[in-house]
């Protein structure tokens, strides 16, 4: 795989696994898929067995799935997926109405490979699951990269520019600040598209007080100016505060380039989609 080529679908003929109670979501997730894939074989089921049973038929290579289901929980068909006999890597997307609080009790698993709220919508959705099925560049998309090693920045900023995005690297919360500064109350705030910051950078500032200064001090919220913050840390309560405080999500190290490519892009396509209503 080129580093230019995001799919994480790698056959020409992929069979997606759609779980969800709802046959509206399930419907919508089908028509995305058939559009923007062709060749690609979608089976589909509405509870933790009917999943099983799919699983057991053929290998899945994607999987999106519900978190709550009528016999049980996407966090189950996530673990399925692993434990399915013969089965490489695939990703599990959860599906959820309730994505946020999940994400800061840490209550999704190693199994989950991604996760999407629900109330983004459907164009949202539509967007999210292109992001997977058939990536798109954003061309000059432009990045506020902040990190202090300059082996770490070299390797990332590379990443981002295969996906034809502009990156401006600083190396301290400081520089990251006073470049925000400047664009306020300008005709080019925020000044990027996306900022992504580590969380532990040299100096008195780190990647928290970035995430604290855009979110509260110059007030741009997540489809404003989306943040993601690159950590090593595991502690799943200092994760937990982190998206409360206003992270769009986190990209935990070691950096795995296809799921940061792919959530950049994500936030850069959300941050351009109108507000929708969520999915019934």
């Amino acid at each position: 795989m080129s580093s230019n080529d995001l799919r994480h679908l790698e056959s020409d003929t992929p069979r997606v696994l759609v779980v969800d109670g709802s046959k509206l979501v399930r419907k919508l997730i089908h028509a995305v898929l058939e559009k923007e894939l062709p060749g690609v074989r979608v089976a589909d089921g509405g509870s933790v067995a009917e999943a099983r049973a799919l699983l057991a038929g053929e290998p899945a290579d994607l999987v999106t799935t519900a978190l709550v289901l009528p016999d049980g929980d996407g966090l189950q068909v996530a673990r399925m997926v692993r434990e399915a006999g013969g089965q490489r890597y695939v990703p599990v997307i959860v599906i959820s109405g309730d994505v946020q609080s999940h994400l800061e009790d840490r209550r999704f698993t190693e199994d989950v490979t991604d996760y999407f709220d629900k109330g983004l919508g459907h164009s949202a959705l539509a967007a999210f699951i292109r992001g997977y099925v058939q990536p798109q560049p954003i061309p000059d998309a432009h990045v506020l990269y902040i990190e202090d090693s300059r082996t770490v920045a070299i390797a990332v900023r590379r990443m981002l520019e295969a996906q034809q995005m502009r990156v401006t690297h600083v190396t301290s919360a400081e520089d990251a600040l006073a470049y925000l500064e400047a664009y306020v109350d300008t005709d080019g705030a925020p000044g990027a598209d996306l900022v992504l910051t580590d969380l532990y950078l040299k100096g008195e500032l780190d990647g928290r007080d970035v995430l604290r200064r855009v979110r509260q001090d110059f007030g741009y919220g997540k489809r404003r100016l989306p943040v993601l913050v690159m950590t090593g840390d595991d502690n799943r309560d200092n994760q937990a505060a982190l998206l409360r405080e206003g992270a769009n999500d986190l990209v935990l190290k070691p950096i795995e380039e296809r799921l940061l490519a792919t959530k950049a892009l994500f936030q850069l396509r959300l941050s351009r989609l109108p507000e929708a209503r969520a999915p019934e």
